[in-house]
């Protein structure tokens, strides 16, 4: 049974806003929702959002969590809370008082991130829950229509969400077919120099937004498909910034969660769980960067040497890998106990430490392992005179798992009417799929 009730929440939320304006946050406000744990997973299946299209990999993924969670291997995330304003956020039923409390002053710190933050400014929080809404009521519809029907539906799905990241990553603006012939056009008649470029070739440069370009040149597709392209395309860059963001915004949120329950004065009953509560959320793990661990540890150490003005210009204008490069040191380094590591066939290998010699290794794994650093980025090359599609692996001197490629590739060939030619470098050698 609770020891709270949504008049003792009311009571909290209102004395957490009062404290939080007063240390100058700026949030979206926050609507919070009462589930149980059934309900939490749910939602954690499918991205928190109160409506979102079907597919069986999130179905796939509720009765995985379901299990484990039940046969008590695998918990449960304390909160859950959408980049949408108003926010939306999540409390679990069978959360006692003063988890709930600390839920809601995180949740402040992701919403104040959500709004601040300069990756964030192209999700259009506004209106995101009709958009996924809407998508799923289209999509159902493609679903349902005897022309199509669900199996048509469900595999191209398949095919498009193997590449659902191969879309523009930092906000920038892609120019259209008929706006880069214009463009080079413009600047091949006002530069007697500038004449190499053929503005007639079906790719007049190479595009960095496979989702984009599919969108673009596949008039081979049918009207459902290219809606589902965009649909996926739309949510791939609502979550990017999430990706990016991750250590950060969850440094940010657990930062003035901290914060926050120490000014609040709770009764005794409450202070101490919360403290055991916050220290298991920050603890390091075995193996692997706990984002909460080290985006706590920046924020602290960043506001006792350069003050908490310098915290805020973070949240507003760095992404994790950004900050990890301007902000670690090999002092951090040597606290947080960080090093590099290997698998081979013979077991696992430790491949630097933070020492003097081994840190900036150290710091470059990291940022390599860190948002969207972590997935591979491919570009579209060309489109030879046949009509193959030529693309190319952004090689940064990690090598692909050549199996999964092949997989990848194969989709895509499902999404293009020629060939598709594939280009990365395995063991510093050129390499075609």
């Amino acid at each position: 049974m609770s020891d709270w009730t949504l008049k003792d929440l009311k009571y909290w939320d209102d004395k957490i806003i009062d404290i939080a304006k007063g240390h100058g946050l700026d949030w979206f406000p926050i609507n919070y929702e009462v589930c149980d744990y059934y309900e939490m997973i749910g939602h954690m299946c499918y991205h928190g959002m109160p409506s979102h299209y079907r597919h069986w990999s999130y179905g796939k993924s509720f009765e995985r969590t379901h299990q484990m969670y039940n046969l008590g291997m695998e918990g449960l995330p304390y909160e859950l809370i959408i980049n949408s304003n108003p926010s939306i956020a999540y409390l679990m039923r069978e959360n006692p008082l003063y988890l709930q409390i600390l839920i809601m002053c995180h949740c402040i710190g992701h919403s104040d991130f959500f709004k601040n933050n300069r990756n964030f400014s192209e999700t259009h929080p506004e209106d995101i829950t009709t958009r996924f809404r809407n998508a799923k009521r289209r999509i159902h519809d493609y679903s349902e229509n005897t022309n199509i029907g669900s199996k048509k539906v469900e595999a191209f799905l398949d095919a498009v969400h193997t590449i659902k990241f191969q879309t523009e990553r930092n906000n920038r603006t892609r120019l259209s077919r008929r706006e880069l012939k214009e463009k080079y056009v413009d600047v091949i008649n006002s530069s007697n120099d500038y004449n190499f470029i053929d503005v007639d070739k079906k790719l007049i440069s190479k595009d960095n937004d496979l989702l984009s370009f599919l969108i673009e040149y596949g008039t081979h597709f049918e009207d459902w498909q290219l809606d589902i392209l965009s649909i996926v395309r739309d949510e791939s860059r609502y979550f990017i910034p999430q990706i990016k963001t991750k250590i950060l915004n969850e440094g940010w949120a657990s930062f003035w969660h901290y914060k926050l329950m120490h000014k609040l004065e709770l009764p005794q009953d409450c202070h101490l769980p919360f403290l055991k509560s916050h220290n298991q959320v920050i603890k390091p793990m075995v193996g692997k960067v706990n984002p909460y661990h080290l985006g706590f540890h920046m924020f602290k150490k960043i506001e006792e040497r350069d003050g908490i003005d310098e915290c805020f210009l973070i949240r507003s204008i760095h992404d994790d890998a950004a900050a990890i490069r301007c902000y670690l040191d090999l002092d951090d380094f040597r606290e947080l106990n960080l090093f590099s590591y290997s698998t081979k066939s013979d077991g696992v290998t430790i491949d630097e430490i933070s020492d003097d010699r081994g840190w900036e290794e150290i710091k470059l794994d990291l940022i390599n392992a860190t948002g969207m650093n972590s997935m591979p980025q491919v570009i579209v090359s060309d489109i030879s005179d046949c009509g193959d599609l030529i693309i190319e692996h952004m090689h940064d001197g990690r090598d692909l798992d050549l199996e999964y490629a092949e997989q990848v590739v194969n989709n895509i060939k499902n999404l293009w009417p020629g060939d598709v030619k594939f280009f990365t470098i395995i063991e510093e050698d050129s390499w075609e799929i």
